[in-house]
């Protein structure tokens, strides 16, 4: 390797461990379930905050927690329930306490019309029925197993998604007749799902936590973003989206 490779080598490796971010940046981390309510609350933090922009990342919360512990960057992290922010909070992640902001509870999606006839959880279980739900460490499987139990059934999925989109998106694609999903994400799916409500629902309510992380370089805007999703017109976009206050 010549003196010339050697140096631009150092030059690329030196730079990206210290690379300094740009401030007008703000990296967020949240749930797949909030895509649609955070665009929308970007959209507005944006105009208020003139040459700020705001990124996503949407997944499973577990999926962004390992990132997370792993050196991805991101300026706030906001989880579909406790479970992974705490484990987010244990790694050292965290600037602050988190605050939660939202709640939502599952429901059943069908395919439209609900061609098999499903009324109930119970009904899931008919072996006609090809059924998808969260894996258990993502927090829609963890509510899964929390009305399975709470409704007495044990059902057998055919696949099991690492986030509620993914869910969806079986039963969208005619890959599944039903899925357990949140409300919030059968309400945005319009048309192309039939939702199908179940009392034990309520025994599993997820409740959402939002926080700034220790890595941000723009905390002052990190702050600022996760005021306006705790404050009145982040909450009334997440209200009109299905989201329940916490």
């Amino acid at each position: 390797m010549t003196r010339f490779a050697l140096t631009l080598l150092l030059v690329v490796v030196l730079g990206g461990c210290g690379a300094q971010r740009d401030p007008s940046t703000l990296t967020v981390f949240a749930a797949a379930s909030l895509r649609t309510s955070f665009a929308e609350i970007a959209e507005q933090f944006e105009r208020g905050h003139p040459g700020m922009d705001v990124e996503f990342s949407f997944a499973g919360s577990s999926d962004l927690v390992t990132q997370l512990t792993q050196g991805a960057y991101a300026d706030v992290f906001a989880s579909a329930d406790h479970r992974n922010m705490d484990r987010a909070a244990e790694a050292g992640l965290l600037d602050g306490a988190p605050v939660d902001f939202a709640a939502n509870t599952l429901t059943i999606a069908v395919t439209p019309g609900n061609p098999k006839g499903i009324r109930s959880l119970r009904d899931l279980s008919d072996p006609e029925v090809r059924v998808v739900l969260c894996a258990p460490q993502v927090p829609c499987g963890h509510a899964a197993s929390a009305v399975e139990e709470a409704a007495g059934v044990d059902l057998r999925p055919v696949s099991e998604e690492s986030s509620v989109t993914d869910v969806l998106n079986k039963v969208t694609s005619g890959q599944a007749d039903a899925g357990l999903v949140y409300v919030t994400d059968a309400r945005d799916a319009g048309e192309r799902v039939t939702a199908v409500p179940f009392p034990e629902s309520a025994r599993a309510v997820n409740t959402y936590p939002i926080a700034v992380l220790k890595e941000s370089q723009n905390a002052t805007g990190a702050r600022q973003f996760l005021a306006a999703v705790t404050g009145t017109a982040g909450q009334t976009v997440l209200r009109r989206n299905g989201f329940a206050a916490p």
